[in-house]
Order: structure tokens, then C-alpha cells, then sequence
């Protein structure tokens, strides 16, 4: 659990799924990113998570300076690497930042491979 804010009425705490789920989401609507991995994936052997396993390719952990947020991601062929994730960073920052108001203190993507988007 992590606590948002403390008042004299109580605290306003959030589960480490929340956490997973908003930062997994806020992920996903970047540009690029086919999508989530779990972290223990096997070599070889590539799922990409649907919607409801989404936290899934996403780890959270917590220091001082605020949460490490650790994102496990396929990449479209074609697409820079480095601007996706530079996206997936800034988006992922802002979310948990501006609508749960958790400190960040920093977002780690892991590419995990990259996947040819093929057009119908």
C-alpha cells in the first residue's frame, strides 16, 4: 500500500495493483508500443498480455526519493526505440504524478523484443 495523503480524518492509501494498472494503461496509449510482457518471460517464447493481465508487465517498487517503475514492453519494427521509450517514460511519469499523485522517481522500460505490425 501506498499512502497518497494523511489528513486528521484518516489516510488515503493505494494498492501496489492499482499502481501496476494505471502504469501499464498509461503505457499503452503510447505510440509504438505493440505491448506488455510479463518481467519473467521465457527466451524464445513471446505473449503479449491482453487488457486484463496488463499490471502483469509492469513491476513497482518503492525508495525514498519516491516509486521505481519498471515496464516490460514490445516495440513495432520500424519505430525508434528510443522515442518510444522516452514516451512510455514521460507518460507513465505523468499519470501516476498528476492523477494518483504518487512521487515517481523513476521509470525503467525494458524492451523485452519487437514485433512486425503487418496491415490487413
Amino acid at each position: 500500500m501506498y499512502k497518497i495523503r494523511s489528513n486528521d480524518l484518516g489516510d488515503i492509501t493505494v494498492t501496489r495493483e492499482l499502481v501496476e494498472t494505471l502504469a501499464g494503461l498509461a503505457a499503452l496509449d503510447c505510440y509504438g508500443l505493440v505491448g506488455m510482457v510479463p518481467q519473467n518471460i521465457q527466451s524464445g517464447i513471446i505473449n503479449i498480455l491482453g487488457i486484463d493481465s496488463i499490471r502483469k508487465g509492469v513491476q513497482v517498487s518503492s525508495t525514498e526519493n519516491g516509486l521505481v517503475i519498471d515496464v516490460y514492453v514490445i516495440v513495432g519494427y520500424g519505430i525508434k526505440i528510443t522515442e518510444v521509450a522516452s514516451n512510455v517514460m514521460q507518460q507513465v511519469t505523468y499519470v501516476l504524478e498528476n492523477n494518483a499523485e504518487l512521487p515517481v522517481a523513476s521509470v525503467n522500460v525494458n524492451v523485452k523484443g519487437v514485433k512486425v505490425l503487418r496491415d490487413i
